[in-house]
């Protein structure tokens, strides 16, 4: 894998992270940190690091947004939201189907599909906004 396709602005612990993927998972894992990334005019304090293991997005009044494709689950990335949260049963409501999801927890993302970037974007956004969203009917979408 080629360290160039990784972005500059990217700690050593998310280098490490990233270049450990098989080469057919790293294009989709770097889409959606870019769909993540790209977000940040709708967010207050973002940031990126690793937490438990898996690239994580943190935002002053968001949800913690991790991302992560394993070995046991080899055909999709997940994207994992707080289970406290209503965030995924909101996403279900929005989106219905458009989505496989994991109980309160996830967004299952396979690969034989394209990744809807502008849902999983709004996704992102909601997550690293929730705080703030949290009252509102469907979190204000």
């Amino acid at each position: 894998m080629s360290l160039s396709l990784l972005p500059d602005d990217m700690s050593e612990q998310l280098v490490a992270k990233f270049t450990s993927c098989p080469e057919h998972v790293l294009p989709r894992m770097l889409q959606l940190r870019a769909l993540a990334c790209a977000g940040e005019p709708h967010i207050e304090s973002g940031s990126e690091t690793l937490k438990w293991e898996e690239p994580s997005f943190i935002a002053k009044h968001g949800s913690t947004l991790r991302m992560d494709w394993t070995r046991k689950n080899p055909d999709q990335i997940g994207l994992y939201f707080t289970c406290q949260s209503i965030l995924v049963e909101t996403f279900k409501e929005i989106y219905g189907d458009l989505f496989t999801y994991e109980g309160k927890r996830a967004l299952l993302l396979p690969f034989d599909k394209e990744i809807p970037n502008a849902q999983i974007q709004h996704c992102m956004i909601l997550a690293l906004s929730y705080h703030k969203v949290k009252q509102l009917p469907l979190l204000g979408a």
